[in-house]
C-alpha cells in the first residue's frame, strides 16, 4: 500500500512539475523584461528633456565650505587625493579640509605627514583619526559633520581626483537656491582602458550617470547622492536625521530622507570628477555586493514611506524601480536554473511559438540594455556606436556573471540591517594590473557557484546541440559566456594573488 501511495504521489509530481517550471520561467522572464523596458523609458525621458544647463552667477560672498575625505587603509591614493583637494580654487579663508581617517595601517602615518605639509602651506586642514571604526563611512562622515566649520560639505572618496574648479563650478547653485540640499557631479574614469573589465565598468557607470541620473533629475523624480563627488548643505543632512549606518548605502538612504524632508537635489552632468575603477574582479564584486545589499536595505527602510507620500505617481513608480532594481539579480539566478528545463520541455513545439513568446521577452530584457548603454556612450563622449557594440558581449557577460554575487547580497539585504563596510581597494599610481598585493581580496563563495553554473551551461549547450534545439542556443550562449567569463576572471584574480603573496608578506 505504501509503495502504491508513493507511486501515485510521484506520478502527480511529474504531472505538476512541467507546468510549474514553465509558469515560473515566464513569470521571471516577464519581470526582467519590464525592468529592461524601464531602461528604454529612461532613454526616452532623457532625449525628451534634453536641455542645456543654466549656470548661476558667482556669489558676491562665497560661503564656508568643508571638504571631507573619508579614508580607510588607502596608502596608495591618500596623498594624491589630499594634493588634489588642496589645489581646489576657492577663497582660502572660506575653505576647510577634513581628512576623516579610520586607517589601521601605514595610511594614517602617510596622511599625518601630508596634512602637516599642507598646514605649512597655509591651508586649513585637519586630520581626524578614529580608533573605533563605528558606523564605518557613515560614522566618519557624521563625526566630521559635527566638527565642520562650513555650511556646505563636499565629499570625495579616496580614489577620486577633483578638478581645481570643482567648488567654484558647483557652489553657485547653492547660493542661487536656498532650497537646494545636494548637488551631484558626474563620475569620470582614470583607468577606463586599463582592461576589458574596467572598460565594461566605465560603460555601466556611464549609463547610470549620463542617462539615468539626468532623466530622473529633469523629470522631477527622486535621485541620489553617490557617496562622493558631491556637495551637501549641512542643514539638509540635519533635517534628514543625519548619517545612518543601518544600511550599507548610507548615501542612498540619506538622499531619499533629505528629499522626503523637502530639500531639492541638482545634478551636474557637465561637471566631471575622474575616479579609479577597480581592476581586480574580487574588489569589483565586493563593491557590487555592498551596493546591491545596501539598496535593498534602503528599499526595506524607506520604500513604504515613499509610496505613502503625496509625490506624483511617476515619481513613486521611478523610486520603486530605482530601489528594487537589484532584485533582478535574484531573478536572473532563478532564470539560470529554469531556462534549459523550460526550453527542453517545449522542444517539440513549432518554432514560431518560441519566436512569438520567448523572443519578444528576451529582446525586451537584452536589447533594451544595449540601446541604453550605446546611447549613454554616444552622449558621454561621442564614442561611436560600433565601438560600444563590440564591448556589449563582455558587458552582458559581466551582468549575468554578477548574478550569483549580487543575488546573495540582495537575499542578505532582505533580512539584515547594516553589515561590514568592505571598502574597494585602489591601486593609485602603482600601475598594477589589479589591486596591490597588500590590499588584494580573496575570492568569495560565489566563485564556486559561478564555476558550477559555467559547467552546467556548458552541458546544457551541448545537450541543446544534441537534441537539435537550435533556437535555444543563442539564449543559452548568453548565460554560458557570462559564467565562463566570471570564472575566468576569478581564476585570474587567484593567480595574481598567489604570485603577489611574497610581495604582500
Amino acid at each position: 500500500m505504501t509503495s502504491l501511495t508513493e507511486s501515485i504521489w510521484a506520478h502527480r509530481a511529474l504531472e505538476v512539475l512541467p507546468p510549474t517550471i514553465l509558469v515560473l520561467y515566464y513569470a521571471v522572464l516577464g519581470i526582467l523584461a519590464l525592468y529592461g523596458l524601464h531602461r528604454l523609458a529612461l532613454v526616452w525621458s532623457y532625449r525628451r528633456h534634453d536641455e542645456s544647463e543654466v549656470v548661476p552667477p558667482a556669489p558676491a560672498e562665497w560661503p564656508a565650505v568643508t571638504v571631507q575625505l573619508p579614508l580607510f587603509n588607502e596608502r596608495y591614493v591618500a596623498e594624491r587625493l589630499i594634493e588634489a583637494v588642496c589645489a581646489l580654487e576657492y577663497p582660502r579663508h572660506r575653505l576647510e579640509i577634513q581628512v576623516l581617517d579610520d586607517s589601521v595601517d601605514e595610511t594614517r602615518h602617510i596622511v599625518a605627514r601630508k596634512v602637516e605639509e599642507m598646514k605649512g602651506r597655509g591651508l586649513d586642514i585637519v586630520h581626524l583619526h578614529r580608533e573605533d571604526r563605528h558606523g564605518y563611512k557613515a560614522g566618519a562622515l557624521a563625526a566630521g559633520c559635527a566638527a565642520a566649520k562650513g555650511e556646505l560639505l563636499a565629499v570625495f572618496d579616496a580614489d577620486f581626483v577633483p578638478p581645481p574648479s570643482f567648488l567654484v563650478d558647483s557652489v553657485p547653485y547653492f547660493t542661487a537656491d536656498p532650497g537646494l540640499g545636494m548637488a551631484q557631479a558626474r563620475w569620470g574614469h582614470l583607468n577606463r582602458e586599463q582592461s576589458l573589465l574596467t572598460a565594461v565598468q566605465a560603460i555601466l557607470l556611464d549609463g547610470h550617470f549620463v542617462v539615468e541620473h539626468t532623466a530622473r533629475h529633469r523629470t522631477g523624480c527622486l535621485f541620489n547622492f553617490n557617496g562622493t563627488a558631491g556637495i551637501w548643505r549641512r542643514q539638509a543632512i540635519r533635517d534628514a536625521g543625519g548619517w545612518d549606518h543601518d544600511t550599507l548605502t548610507e548615501d542612498l538612504d540619506l538622499s531619499y530622507r533629505a528629499q522626503l524632508a523637502g530639500w531639492r537635489f541638482h545634478y551636474l552632468p557637465d561637471l566631471v570628477v575622474p575616479a579609479e575603477l577597480p581592476a581586480d574582479i574580487n574588489a569589483y564584486k565586493s563593491q557590487q555586493h555592498r551596493w546591491a545589499k545596501g539598496s535593498i536595505q534602503t528599499a526595506r527602510k524607506l520604500l513604504g514611506t515613499v509610496l505613502g507620500t503625496t509625490l506624483p505617481f511617476r515619481a513613486k513608480l521611478e523610486a520603486f524601480v530605482h530601489l528594487t532594481a537589484n532584485a533582478s539579480y535574484l531573478l536572473m539566478l532563478l532564470l539560470s536554473a529554469l531556462i534549459f528545463p523550460a526550453m527542453y520541455l517545449r522542444r517539440g513545439e513549432d518554432a514560431w511559438m518560441l519566436v512569438a513568446f520567448d523572443l519578444p521577452l528576451f529582446l525586451a530584457a537584452t536589447v533594451s540594455v544595449v540601446v541604453f548603454f550605446v546611447h549613454s556612450q554616444k552622449r558621454e563622449g561621442g564614442i561611436p556606436a560600433w565601438r560600444c557594440l563590440l564591448r556589449m558581449p563582455a558587458l552582458m557577460a559581466v551582468g549575468i556573471g554578477l548574478s550569483v554575487n549580487n543575488a546573495q547580497a540582495v537575499w542578505n539585504g532582505l533580512w539584515q540591517d547594516g553589515g561590514v563596510f568592505h571598502r574597494t581597494p585602489k591601486a593609485g599610481e602603482t600601475k598594477s594590473k589589479a589591486s596591490p598585493a597588500v590590499y588584494r581580496l580573496r575570492a568569495n563563495l560565489s566563485f564556486a557557484l559561478e564555476t558550477t553554473l559555467a559547467l552546467y551551461f556548458f552541458i546544457c549547450f551541448a545537450l541543446a546541440i544534441h537534441f537539435q534545439m537550435w533556437l535555444s542556443i543563442p539564449f543559452l550562449w548568453l548565460f554560458l559566456q557570462g559564467y565562463v567569463y566570471m570564472t575566468w576572471l576569478g581564476l585570474q584574480g587567484s593567480w595574481h594573488r598567489r604570485v603577489a603573496a611574497p610581495q604582500a608578506a
